[in-house]
């Protein structure tokens, strides 16, 4: 049907085509924006302008309500309608008919919504207006609805509906269809309903949230179908977005209970990102279980243990046994693979926690560590104390109770209580969960000082792009994207961004250059990309470097040193010119000299320790063919006497054994294995390394 203008203009409005500065939220804007397009006398006093205004605009909603509410047919935009029904004052009329035309779950929704006033259905038709059925709710949303009048409320409501339903169709109750336990919208309801519980971590939600997903994930008969797949994969990109253990662990449960081949691999492939999230949500992050098991099978024991690292092991009494015993493999095949499974799921569970006690070195409120008493990963971590108001005192371990507790980080003390916290570290072997003892701080230079805004500290480096990328990602940039494109378009600068406490922003600059590109038929590639300056931003304004926190300065500057450090072309033996020599031996980044530090305690407690010297760029190593000199950064090699380059991709690993009190990039390994392998260089027999040797 024709709609007049003034209601033509509504629906502009409503669904976000209209041409006007004139919008939402408030209906005094809206009714005095279309109130200027209504002829009305310029002598019409004002009040008398608004009621004629609002009886103009009741007609046009109601008559927008008749062309969104066709006879016989389900509107398409509910939320839209609930806007033109509030203006048109036809709430009750039109949440009769909604009610009636849909499900009890969408029902409970709009009874929460027709309580609401007009603004506020106005802001949710918007937040929600053209969104793809797997598309998140835009950012933000999730956050407001859990401050609008009774949502929270209808988040368990619905939850718990959805759990009877399923109930009901596994007792027979209700017919099973596969894949039509729930419709489209429902879905996307219950989507919202377990984002807002997740976000408000409700204590009820862990048992619901289970018994959902496990009716859901398998038919009531032994068909390979499901309830709901689309539902189940909407609570796993939910969990995605504001991820518990709780929720983590029942999906886990569904992946192994499902006998549907694809959600398996469907899960696997959102478990990494899920996990990612996780570590950076740290009020709840602390509850992930230890994973600690000790469980009878047959005659023998099965030990799942986290001291240093996730090991399953056998035992039979107290000997522990080399591999699975035989009886073991015969007789409880399935108990086998269920405690590897669990031993691969241990060590994910670890990650994530030290990735989220990570999270927390450059925080401003520190996190509910105390949820970790009893952890045995705090033995192995140095916290901070304060005895007394502003009295911070270290310790290894949750020692000490009742009182504010933080980790400890370097940039927090002396030089003296880092070295005497290395030594401890080295002296006792603790494995820590991240690089503690040893970590890299990052204090503001001459340069920086001068640059004022920006730092160029790691600027004009040439980085394997996709590696960068990957690296970045999984440290909580985003936008570091220069990508594949074809001669009509495309980008070749981008700017990678991480959120950090205290409201700021860090940002770092990418381009491409001569040296970048890879051509196939279908357009370019990028391979390489160039580095360029960091910036921390409040809002959009930038902040300069002396005004950001040493800490969060620090960790921001760490993650770009990591980056370039594991991805520089400077690594590779046939790096770019210039650029490759300078990298290769130049002057050490900070993380280079952590290594330096740690190489320095090491090698007096090697077997080549005689051969060895340290230098302020290089082990130098001396042979019995030639002396030779490895980078502490990029782990090349120099031979004396003419500095030739010595290409030794890889070493064997003749230092196992020997303990290394961090491993983050696989440098510190690597130059110690080039180490070993030079001491006794009479003994090489690689002709790719002996030809250079003697050439």
């Amino acid at each position: 049907m024709p709609l007049s203008p003034l209601a033509q203009r509504l629906l502009a409005l409503i669904n976000g085509t209209a041409n006007d500065p004139t919008y939402w939220p408030e209906v005094s804007q809206l009714s005095t924006g279309l109130g200027a397009s209504v002829p009305v006398g310029d002598d019409s006093p004002m009040s008398a302008r608004y009621v004629v205004d609002e009886q103009r605009l009741a007609v046009a909603a109601r008559e927008l309500v008749g062309f969104l509410m066709p006879d016989g047919e389900r509107p398409y935009e509910p939320f839209s309608v609930l806007v033109a029904a509030g203006l048109a004052g036809m709430g009750a009329e039109v949440g009769d008919r909604l009610t009636r035309e849909r499900g009890p779950i969408a029902a409970a929704e709009l009874e929460v919504l027709l309580g609401w006033d007009v603004e506020r259905r106005a802001l949710l038709a918007e937040a929600m207006r053209e969104r793809s059925d797997h598309a998140a709710p835009l950012p933000g949303v999730i956050e407001w609805l859990n401050g609008q009048p009774g949502y929270p409320d209808f988040a368990r409501t619905a939850l718990e509906a959805a759990e009877a339903r399923v109930a009901a169709i596994h007792a027979g109750e209700i017919p099973y269809r596969a894949e039509k336990a729930f419709e489209d919208g429902e879905k996307a309801i219950l989507g919202r309903a377990v984002r807002l519980a997740l976000l408000r971590d409700e204590p009820w939600l862990p048992e619901v949230l289970d018994r959902l997903l496990r009716g859901i994930a398998v038919a009531p008969t032994q068909a390979k179908t499901l309830l709901s797949q689309g539902l189940l994969f909407e609570i796993a990109r939910a969990v995605r977005s504001y991820p518990t253990p709780e929720a983590i662990s029942a999906l886990r449960a569904v992946r192994q209970v499902t006998r549907h081949a694809g959600v398996p691999k469907q899960l696997d492939r959102m478990f990494k990102d899920i996990e990612a999230a996780l570590a950076n949500r740290l009020e709840v992050a602390f509850r992930i279980p230890d994973g600690r098991v000790r469980q009878t099978v047959g005659e023998h024991t099965a030990v799942i243990s986290i001291d240093g690292k996730v090991e399953l092991s056998w035992w039979h009494g107290d000997r522990k046994l080399k591999t699975v015993p035989a009886a073991v493999r015969r007789e409880h095949p399935a108990e086998v693979k269920r405690l590897r499974e669990l031993a691969k799921r241990t060590q994910q569970q670890q990650a994530t926690l030290a990735r989220a006690l990570e999270a927390g070195c450059a925080g401003e409120t520190a996190p509910p560590y105390r949820q970790l008493e009893g952890h045995p990963v705090t033995d192995r971590v140095i916290w901070e104390f304060e005895v007394e108001p502003g009295v911070w005192r270290a310790e290894l371990g949750l020692t000490v109770p009742d009182v504010p507790v933080r980790l400890w980080h370097p940039a927090r003390a002396s030089l003296e209580e880092v070295r005497a916290w290395r030594e401890v570290v080295q002296g006792k072997e603790l494995r820590q969960p991240f690089k503690q003892a040893f970590r890299e701080v990052y204090l503001l230079t001459p340069a920086e000082e001068e640059t004022r805004d920006h730092s160029r500290r790691f600027s004009s480096h040439l980085l394997r792009y996709g590696q960068a990328k990957a690296l970045l990602t999984d440290r909580g940039w985003t936008g570091m994207t220069l990508g594949h494109w074809n001669w009509e378009g495309g980008s070749d600068a981008c700017t990678a961004a991480k959120k950090l406490p205290g409201g700021l922003t860090v940002t770092w600059d990418f381009h491409l250059d001569e040296h970048s590109y890879e051509r196939d038929g279908y357009g370019t590639t990028a391979s390489v990309c160039v580095s360029g300056d960091i910036r921390f931003l409040a809002g959009t304004s930038p902040v300069p470097l002396a005004e950001v926190p040493p800490l969060v300065l620090s960790e921001a500057l760490r993650d770009a040193d990591l980056v370039v450090g594991v991805t520089s072309t400077g690594l590779d033996p046939e790096g770019h010119g210039d650029y490759w020599r300078s990298y290769s031996f130049g002057d050490l980044a900070e993380s280079a000299r952590v290594r330096r530090d740690a190489l320095s305690r090491l090698i007096g407690r090697t077997t080549i320790a005689d051969r060895c010297t340290m230098t302020d760029r290089f082990l130098v190593v001396r042979g019995d063919l030639r002396t030779y000199k490895i980078h502490l950064g990029s782990a090349n090699i120099l031979m004396e006497p003419n500095d030739a380059y010595l290409c030794v991709v890889s070493a064997r690993d003749p230092h196992a054994g020997l303990f290394l009190p961090f491993e983050e990039d696989g440098r510190l390994a690597l130059i110690l294995s080039k180490a070993f392998l030079l001491a006794n260089d009479t003994a090489i027999t690689d002709t790719s390394i002996t030809h250079q040797l003697r050439a």
